[in-house]
This record gives C-alpha cells, structure tokens and sequence, in this order.
C-alpha cells in the first residue's frame, strides 16, 4: 500500500459535450511530468476523453488519430509535449521502452490507456481515470489523483456546465 495522499471525485458526463468538457478541465490541471491512467472497458470513452484533452491543449480542429495501432502519439501543447500510449497491444510493461518511455517520463504529460500493462512501471504519483457506460450515451468518470494530483484534483470545481 502507498502512503502518497489520494482524492477521489465522480463526475457524470451525460453526453460527448461533458466529456469534451472533462477533457479541457483535465488539460488544464495538467503539468509536463504527469501521468493519466485511462481505465474502462473497450468503448468505455478512453480515446474520446484523451481527444478533447489534446484539442483543448493545440486547437479545437486538432487531428488526433487514435494511438491504437501506433501505440504512441505524440503532440506540441500549450501545456508541453504530450504523449498519448495505447498499450492494450504489449505483452510485457518492458516493451513500453521502444516507445519512448524515458523520454516521455523526463519531458511530457502522459495520458496511458491500458495502464494495468506497466505493471511495476506504472508510477504512484499519478491521476487515474475510470472511465464507466452511466446509461446508452451517458458516461461516469472516476477520476483518482494520488501524490502531487491529489491536492490539484481536490482544489478543482469538477461541475461541468
């Protein structure tokens, strides 16, 4: 067990306004260094989420591909570089290395779909998003910040309006 601090908030997105919403709240939380664990079933909103955090950093029309079959993108934000890993296709945490991972560590936000694939790699000082089907098009976020992100997950407004 961890002895970092922890915050929890739900915050429900009704609609694919609200996760847009959630996404810009995110990107402006958000320090070079810091890592988002993206968790949910396939279809859960992961990507979505990651998108509107990414466009609300470069601009609104922002091409954001998907890092499925890449497995990294990269982009040039108002808040730094950011790293967007989808490691749903590794087998082992060592694989994320050919990524890029030390790099992205020392220099970038990092949002990780399919964190539970770094195992050991997966650091305590992180924000964890969950990501779960709240009705047919209504989600719920869980959003977990421990360490550093706790105190600035807890001293954000999470109503999105």
């Amino acid at each position: 067990m961890s002895d970092l601090p922890s915050f929890t908030v739900a915050v429900p997105l009704p609609d694919e306004a609200a996760t847009a919403a959630l996404g810009r709240r995110l990107a402006a939380l958000l320090r070079p260094g810091d890592l988002v664990a993206l968790r949910g079933d396939l279809g859960a909103g992961k990507t979505a989420l990651s998108r509107a955090l990414i466009r609300g950093v470069t601009h609104e029309d922002a091409e954001v591909p998907s890092p499925t079959f890449t497995l990294v993108q990269t982009y040039d934000t108002a808040i730094g570089p950011v790293w967007h890993f989808d490691l749903y296709r590794l087998s082992g945490p060592d694989e994320v290395y050919e990524l890029g991972w030390d790099e992205a560590r020392a220099e970038a936000v990092m949002l990780v779909e399919w964190p539970d694939r770094l195992g050991p790699l997966l650091p305590p000082d992180r924000l964890e998003v969950t990501l779960s089907h709240d009705g047919p098009d209504a989600r719920r976020a869980s959003l977990t910040g421990h360490g550093t992100l706790a105190a600035r997950l807890a001293g954000t407004d999470w109503t999105l309006a």
